[in-house]
């Protein structure tokens, strides 16, 4: 920032207070000319604040001071005016930097939301910029990939550019490579990974869920992951964090999934409620 705006930046030392006295003397300033004049005021708009602060502000520069008889306003136009730099043609956009690594879906995640880079980044390490509005990706130095910042709405920012559909024949993971792992462990294993490629606008943006799939299912029998999958296809849920805490549930049993565990006259049963 200090170098968009052409300034220096002298920090104060520690234990230092003369450093900083003529920040503090400023400060006080303002707290009893601006902040104290104001303070049994009621505003009920920022603009109605900011007026009455531009007011006090106004009266405080054109006030006459004793010890120099002059106001700070006759200052400012005789001494500093002429020696200020204009301001840039742009403000000063505040970026956050991190490093990141892109995933087999050739997207980078930040802050919860993912934005894809050109396949041929595969495994690579890239820069990431993000300001308010922009994502900015960077490999050794050069841009390869911009996006509109996301704060909502679906978690994939994909440029079809990205992913041309060759892609397909060079990479090491397919939807097909996806499909053939579930199959190998029974068919509802390969209808949850089916539904979970077509519940994405390009199958790619499935991988990370099915790779946490692949990594749940790792130690547990078939049978264990044909029930869990069987039961994410019936509540609909489609992704990583939807399907983890059905490993930890108890399997239901065909006879308790079908009637109820005691059978009772004062029972009122699943048709009371319609």
């Amino acid at each position: 920032m200090a170098s968009h705006y052409g300034v220096g930046v002298l920090p104060a030392r520690p234990y230092k207070a003369r450093d900083k006295a003529k920040v503090e003397a400023g400060v006080r300033l303002a707290q009893t000319y601006i902040l104290g004049r104001l303070r049994k005021l009621t505003f009920f708009s920022l603009t109605e604040a900011n007026a009455a602060i531009v007011e006090a502000l106004e009266r405080l520069n054109t006030h006459v001071m004793r010890r120099l008889g002059v106001s700070r306003k006759h200052l400012f136009d005789t001494l500093e005016r002429q020696t200020l730099a204009p301001l840039p043609a742009e403000d000063f956009q505040f970026a956050e930097w991190r490093l990141a690594r892109v995933s087999i879906d050739y997207h980078v995640e930040f802050d919860g939301f993912f934005y894809s880079v050109p396949h041929g980044l595969i495994r690579k390490q890239v820069d990431i910029r993000a300001t308010a509005r922009t994502i900015e990706i960077f490999y050794l130095g050069q841009r390869v990939g911009a996006h509109q910042r996301r704060y909502g709405g679906q978690r994939h920012g994909t440029d079809p550019d990205h992913m041309p559909s060759s892609h397909r024949r060079y990479a090491d993971w397919t939807p097909d490579r996806f499909r053939r792992w579930g199959r190998s462990i029974g068919p509802q294993t390969e209808g949850l990974i089916i539904a979970i490629l077509a519940n994405k606008p390009h199958p790619e943006q499935g991988f990370r869920s099915c790779l946490g799939v692949l990594r749940l299912f790792k130690d547990i029998n078939p049978d264990r992951a044909e029930a869990i999958s069987g039961r994410a296809i019936a509540i609909g849920a489609l992704s990583y964090k939807a399907i983890a805490p059905l490993l930890h549930s108890k399997p239901t049993s065909k006879s308790s999934a079908g009637e109820a565990v005691i059978v009772h006259a004062n029972l009122r049963g699943p048709g009371y409620f319609h």
